[in-house]
């Protein structure tokens, strides 16, 4: 089974469209800062950020860690060449609990960067590297504070061979 996803984009002038997804969420592209408009190639960053996230909240509760704060920082380098792809993007999350074990959070974003995330196999099976790293604490019992990269996927690496 496969899910459809749309999107319909109306030209609003300039470089501006107005989008308006089949579930009903709009956004707008452009290069208009000061009016909140998206840039396409950031959304694909914070896309990567936000899906990993997705997969390692719902991991880390099956695992029955106990997150108090959950940030993730993410950066791409985009070259100057056309087509300007993103040939990098760093994801790092970072996380404090007060049940939080470094193997747990570990395997969380191993098993998204590597089998769940269908915005890192997209990307990872193109022309972009994105290096997946943690630093956590947990303030639980006795402190505990960790951080590392936890694995590198892409570039040209199509999702079959990821998972």
């Amino acid at each position: 089974m496969t899910r459809l996803r749309t999107a319909v984009l109306l030209h609003e002038g300039g470089e501006r469209f107005s989008g308006t997804t089949g579930t009903g969420r709009t956004y707008v592209f452009g290069d208009d800062h000061a009016a909140n408009e998206y840039s396409p190639v950031e959304t694909l960053v914070a896309a990567a950020a936000g899906c990993s996230g997705m997969d390692v909240v719902s991991i880390l509760a099956k695992k029955r860690q106990v997150l108090t704060s959950y940030t993730i920082e993410a950066t791409g380098d985009q070259r100057d060449e056309y087509p300007q792809v993103l040939t990098r993007i760093d994801i790092v999350h970072v996380l404090e609990g007060t049940v939080l074990l470094e193997s747990a959070v570990r395997r969380a974003i191993e098993l998204s960067a590597s089998k769940y995330c269908p915005v890192n196999a997209m990307l990872s099976a193109g022309a972009t590297e994105v290096h997946h790293s943690f630093r956590m604490r947990c303030a639980g019992g006795e402190l505990k504070e960790a951080s590392g990269e936890v694995i590198v996927t892409g570039p040209n690496r199509p999702p079959d061979v990821i998972a």
